[in-house]
């Protein structure tokens, strides 16, 4: 029997009750990317997943970036890049076959039942869905749901076999959902949006001039441009058959909050968002919101973060396709050279935007986050 000294007994005690020793002796590949590992006795470090043979935790030294292991002297292991990419790899085929599973399905797979398909537990896939995806698997579940229903809402047929083909059990299941999914009843979403009432205002701040609208569930629409003529009539295509009501007093508080954030990002901005989207353009609006005030990152860069490196062009047509300025911030997303393209309201007010943001940054409470105060729940639980 070996005895260890004191000084190594601590060590490994400190280790060994430090969660990131967990997530490397079950080989998360969840934990990739949050933290790399280095061993003290052999000068190398490995991602969490890496299936080189556990050190013994008092030789275990964590640190947050492979830069940060390097810069302390450590060299990365022979095994570990093969090890990532193979993981990687191997993480991504089993999101993507669960992906199709739960599109395929009649009714939506439990979390136990996909966890039980890719050979998981349920909390480790559920992080592991999560990371790919930017969704839970109920999210991605729902906003499927919810795309597939607004398809067959616009195809001849009635309701109640829409509300069955998009994969609701019982008409009682869908109504408890239907104003999340749809934001009105299905009848008038079929009709145009008959029946909905959207409250809206327009106001004018240093970039020109900018629409702020509201419906029962939350802001819709936050639009920008030069004619306050033209921005009715962008509201009044988004929402054909909507009932459009001018703002009232306390109304025109809402879009003044909007202003404020425009002139000065420093003040933040909370609102209750109305968002609806694909489940691609909820990833990519989600990977939006994490960009922090004051910075950017490229298309390619978004692409990447939601797991999908080839799908540039998807990134910048979902970027496009944002119908709420400054809330959700495709500002901040630009081309790989770093020049400025692709803004729906213009480049010149992207330009200003970024420029603002820069220059206010070190006096932003909390900087180097992002300051919308807009969360993931408001793009996740909104298709």
């Amino acid at each position: 029997m070996i005895v260890q000294p004191h000084s190594d007994r601590s060590a490994a005690n400190t280790v060994e009750q430090d969660p990131r020793w967990a997530a490397v002796q079950a080989r998360d590949p969840a934990a990739d990317g949050n933290f790399v590992y280095a061993v003290k006795t052999t000068g190398v470090y490995c991602h969490p997943s890496s299936s080189s043979r556990h050190p013994h935790p008092a030789n275990v030294e964590f640190f947050s970036t492979p830069q940060a292991a390097a810069a302390a002297g450590y060299r990365p292991s022979r095994r570990a890049s093969p090890d990532h990419t193979a993981m990687a790899a191997r993480r991504a085929k089993l999101v993507a076959d669960a992906c199709r599973y739960i599109e395929t399905a009649y009714n939506m797979p439990t979390l136990a039942d996909l966890a039980a398909r890719a050979d998981m537990s349920p909390p480790h896939f559920h992080r592991v869905f999560k990371a790919e995806t930017g969704l839970t698997p109920k999210g991605y579940a729902d906003a499927h749901r919810a795309a597939r229903l607004r398809s067959t809402l616009t195809q001849p047929g009635s309701i109640t076999d829409a509300i069955y083909d998009a994969g609701f059990g019982s008409n009682s299941r869908f109504y408890e959902a239907s104003d999340r999914m749809l934001g009105m009843r299905p009848k008038d979403y079929r009709a145009g949006g008959v029946n909905t009432q959207i409250r809206f205002a327009v106001g004018e701040c240093s970039l020109g001039s900018i629409l702020v609208a509201q419906s029962a569930r939350g802001v819709c629409a936050i639009l920008m441009g030069d004619d306050p003529d033209r921005l009715v009539r962008d509201l009044q295509d988004q929402f054909p058959r909507a009932t459009l009501v001018g703002g009232d007093a306390d109304f025109e508080r809402l879009i003044a909050e909007v202003v404020g954030f425009v002139e000065s990002p420093c003040v933040g901005l909370n609102l209750p968002l109305d968002v609806r989207g694909t489940a691609f353009q909820q990833r990519v609006w989600q990977a939006l919101l994490e960009i922090p005030a004051g910075t950017t990152a490229t298309y390619t860069e978004i692409a990447s973060r939601i797991g999908m490196p080839t799908a540039v062009r998807a990134v910048a047509s979902a970027c496009g396709a944002n119908r709420l300025a400054v809330a959700i911030p495709c500002h901040r997303v630009v081309r790989r050279d770093g020049s400025l393209s692709g803004y729906r309201w213009g480049v010149d007010r992207k330009r200003q935007l970024l420029e603002r943001e820069a220059a206010l940054q070190p006096d932003m409470p909390g900087h180097g986050v992002n300051q919308t105060g807009i969360t993931e729940a408001d793009v996740e639980q909104r298709p």
